[in-house]
C-alpha cells in the first residue's frame, strides 16, 4: 500500500473567481467547488447522512450492488482515477472488486486536502491498492493521472455523487469532451447522475428542516472571510433553494435579507447587495436515463451498461471511449 498527496492549489485562483463572480452584471454567482473546504466537507458528510438526503445512499447502494458486473466489463489491467473523490467511501466497493482481481493504482482528485486525507485514511488500507491523490482541479488531476499510467494500462475515471449535474448540460458535455481528449479508446468512465424525480422528494434533500445544507451553503461566505479577509455578515443572509422547471435544476442561493455592503480585501473588491438579492452557489441538474445514454454518444464515449435505483431514482452509467472519429 503506497500513500501520496501531490499538491497544485492557489489561494490566487479563489480570490480571482470570487472576483469575477460577484461583479458580474445581473446574477451574482460563486463557482461551487468553493464550497468543500475543511469546514465545508465535513458538512457535506452529515448531508450525505440526513435522511432526507437519498441521493448518497443511491449512488453507494449501486456500487454495492454492482460492483462485480462493473469491474467485469473493464478490460484489464487497470488503473482508477476519480475526480472529486471527497472521503471516497463510496469508492471502496470499485477498489475492492479490482483489487480481487489486479494489484490497482488509485488516483483521487479533489481541491480539499481534508478530503484527500480522509480518502487515504478510508482507502489506503485496502490491500494490493496504492493511494496517490492530487489535490488539483479535475482535468489538471486527471492529465496527472493520466500520465503516470503503465504501458497496456486502461484507465478506469469516476465521476460519481452526481456532480455532473452542477455543470449546466451544455458545459457538461463540454467536460465529458475535455475528459475524453484525455483517455483513450478503451478507457471508460463511470459516470454517476441523479434522475428527474418529485418535487416533494427533492426540495427537502437540499434544504433539510434541521439546517445542515443552510450551514454548508453559508460556510462558502465564512470561507471567504476567513482566506480572504472578507467581512460578510452571515446573520444578513438565508439559504434558498429553488427548482427551475425548464432546465430542470436545483439551484442554491444565498439570499441577502437586507441592504448591505461587503469588502473582501483580497480580491480587491466591494460588493453591494439590495435587499432580496441573491448570490447563485450551486446548480443540481436532473436527468433521464435515455437523456444519459445520449449524451454519452454526443461525447465521444458509448454507454455500454446503466444501473439505476428505483427507492431514489438515481443512475450509474458506464461509458467506454471510442476511437476519435468513431
Amino acid at each position: 500500500m503506497l500513500t501520496q498527496t501531490i499538491a497544485q492549489y492557489s489561494a490566487t485562483d479563489f480570490a480571482s473567481e470570487v472576483r469575477a463572480g460577484l461583479t458580474m452584471p445581473g446574477q451574482k454567482e460563486l463557482p461551487s467547488k468553493y464550497l468543500y473546504d475543511e469546514v465545508g466537507s465535513a458538512l457535506f458528510e452529515v448531508i450525505c447522512a440526513l435522511p432526507e438526503y437519498g441521493l448518497a445512499r443511491a449512488g453507494a447502494r449501486l456500487l454495492r450492488l454492482h460492483a462485480e458486473q462493473i469491474v467485469s466489463r473493464l478490460p484489464l489491467p487497470v488503473a482508477v482515477a476519480e475526480l472529486g473523490s471527497g472521503t471516497g467511501k463510496k469508492t471502496r466497493w470499485i477498489l475492492e472488486a479490482l483489487a480481487r482481481r489486479q494489484r490497482t493504482t488509485y488516483f483521487p482528485i479533489d481541491i480539499s486536502p481534508t478530503a484527500l486525507a480522509q480518502s487515504e485514511k478510508e482507502l489506503g488500507q485496502i490491500d494490493f491498492v496504492s493511494v496517490v491523490g492530487f489535490e488539483r482541479p479535475y482535468l489538471d488531476g486527471l492529465l496527472a493521472a493520466a500520465a503516470r499510467r503503465h504501458p497496456g494500462e486502461h484507465l478506469l475515471v469516476l465521476f460519481l455523487g452526481s456532480t455532473i449535474g452542477n455543470f449546466d448540460r451544455l458545459a457538461g458535455e463540454e467536460f465529458l469532451r475535455e475528459v475524453r481528449r484525455i483517455l483513450q479508446p478503451g478507457d471508460a468512465l463511470l459516470l454517476a447522475t441523479d434522475l428527474e424525480k418529485p418535487l416533494t422528494q427533492l426540495i427537502p434533500a437540499y434544504d433539510d428542516p434541521i439546517g445542515v445544507t443552510a450551514a454548508f451553503n453559508l460556510n462558502l461566505l465564512a470561507r471567504i472571510n476567513r482566506e480572504l479577509d472578507g467581512d460578510f455578515n452571515l446573520a444578513n443572509f438565508r439559504h434558498e433553494v429553488r427548482w427551475d422547471t425548464q432546465e430542470r435544476r436545483i439551484e442554491m442561493h444565498l439570499h441577502s435579507t437586507c441592504r448591505q455592503t461587503a469588502t473582501i480585501q483580497k480580491a480587491g473588491i466591494t460588493v453591494h447587495l439590495a435587499e432580496g438579492e441573491t448570490i447563485w452557489t450551486e446548480s443540481s441538474h436532473k436527468y433521464q436515463t435515455e437523456e444519459v445514454v445520449e449524451m454519452a454518444g454526443r461525447t465521444g464515449y458509448r454507454c455500454v451498461a446503466q444501473w439505476v435505483d428505483v427507492e431514489w431514482p438515481f443512475a450509474q452509467s458506464l461509458f467506454l471511449a471510442e476511437m476519435q472519429g468513431a
